[in-house]
């Protein structure tokens, strides 16, 4: 195995954002363990997250990782070097984020879904190229919206399942998702992609795992795609259609990770 392309909240991390915590908010080693054993047989790790690039790099930097996705794919960081994958857009005078938001469609998304989406307080604040929501929508019906709306040129990811003690929405808390409002052309599986190709790895030899529908699009980037149990529990219908190398693991969270590993390098053993 060369690489572990793996999500934070909702797979590495457990209860509150905890990386020695599981899904249930019990102490629990395995998700470093899940690292330990990719560094022992000199396979990266790398963080793909929906996080702003500062909240990834420093978890990235704790486990001596020098390599990184963050905003949902929009940006790789390689070696310390920034890469925008943004379709042409790169931050200027204004922000990505900024040059988005002067367009309108965030505030045309929160007028059409009132009640059913908000900015996801407060980690929308200090972002380089996404909105980040959170609620419960249609991700296809908001791109089809943005489309009609002269906006084809964003979409609406939908990045999973969350938890927060407050929020204003008419959405029960256990269906709460995150979604990120993006150029259409960002995608974790694009950046795993450039990382890839710079690292010279082959996709048959790197795994991924994650939770959510944006995690799941990297399959068709990697030999398998290890969807963690607690995803599949938010969203059911998630695998329907699902290239034939996502597998689903028993365990949720770090559990969940650390049974990707394990049995990755015992059937390649």
């Amino acid at each position: 195995m060369q690489c572990l392309y793996v999500d934070l909240d909702g797979t590495l991390l457990g209860r509150g954002g905890s990386l020695v915590h599981d899904a249930d908010g019990n102490p629990s080693l395995l998700s470093l363990r899940a690292v330990e054993a990719c560094l022992r047989v000199e396979a990266e790790v790398v963080l793909m997250s929906g996080r702003r690039m500062v909240t990834v790099r420093e978890p990235a930097r704790l486990l001596g990782q020098p390599s990184y996705i963050f905003e949902a794919g929009a940006g790789l960081v390689l070696d310390g070097e920034t890469f925008w994958i943004c379709d042409g857009l790169e931050p200027g005078e204004r922000t990505i984020a900024e040059q988005v938001a002067a367009g309108g469609a965030p505030e045309l998304l929160l007028e059409r879904f009132a009640g059913r989406l908000e900015f996801h307080a407060p980690w929308h604040e200090g972002r380089e190229v996404s909105h980040l929501f959170r609620g419960r929508v249609d991700a296809a019906e908001a791109d089809a919206l943005l489309a009609a709306e002269g906006h084809d040129q964003l979409r609406l990811v939908d990045n999973g399942g969350i938890d927060v003690p407050r929020h204003g929405l008419d959405v029960p808390d256990g269906e709460l998702r995150a979604y990120h409002l993006v150029p259409r052309g960002v995608s974790k599986a694009r950046a795993v992609a450039r990382h890839q190709r710079a690292r010279g790895y082959a996709p048959e030899r790197c795994i991924a795992v994650g939770d959510s529908r944006e995690d799941l699009a990297v399959a068709p980037a990697v030999g398998t795609f290890w969807l963690v149990a607690n995803g599949l529990a938010r969203d059911p219908s998630m695998t329907a259609g699902a290239p034939g190398n996502v597998r689903v693991t028993e365990e949720r969270n770090g559990a969940g990770v650390y049974e990707a590993v394990v049995t990755t390098l015992a059937q390649r053993g």
